[in-house]
């Protein structure tokens, strides 16, 4: 769009169905590059990625012209059917339906890249859902326990 000009930052995290164990440290890097080529392919651009072995957080620039409903699911779809072309699980791996996003604004992106690129050691100290109900509470996001990380 001409003349538009913006800057929207956006976390998207989002878990392995029924936040099992499945995503493994011999391919998670792959996965990451994977998933990156797969945002920077519809025009946004991945700010950090990493996770555990149950869940990732994604944080991107993001287009004002960018459906992010769509992209993420497109990033799901892609990643497990590389997965399963891969055959990195014995399991059916699947991703949980739906996501988080959370905004944030230029000054943050520093904190927010450390943050995220620091998972594993957070995730020693804190478990992925108090982490998942931490973002709700502080973005005052109004959520369903019986739904959420399904």
């Amino acid at each position: 769009m001409p003349n538009t000009y913006s800057r929207i930052y956006i976390q998207i995290v989002f878990a392995v169905q029924n936040r099992d164990a499945m995503i493994q440290p011999t391919w998670e890097e792959e996965l990451y590059k994977y998933i990156t080529g797969v945002i920077r392919n519809k025009g946004q651009k991945l700010m950090a990625i990493n996770g555990t072995e149950d869940h990732i957080h994604i944080f991107i620039g993001i287009k004002p012209a960018c459906c992010l409903s769509d992209l993420v699911r497109e990033v799901k779809k892609a990643s497990t059917n590389m997965i399963k072309e891969k055959a990195y699980c014995k399991f059916d791996f699947r991703w949980q339906e739906g996501f988080g996003a959370f905004s944030y604004g230029h000054s943050q992106i520093d904190s927010v890249v450390k943050y995220i690129k620091h998972q594993k050691e957070h995730h020693r100290k804190q478990s992925f859902r108090d982490e998942y109900v931490a973002f709700l509470k502080l973005f005052d996001v109004a959520y369903n326990d019986a739904y959420l990380l399904g």
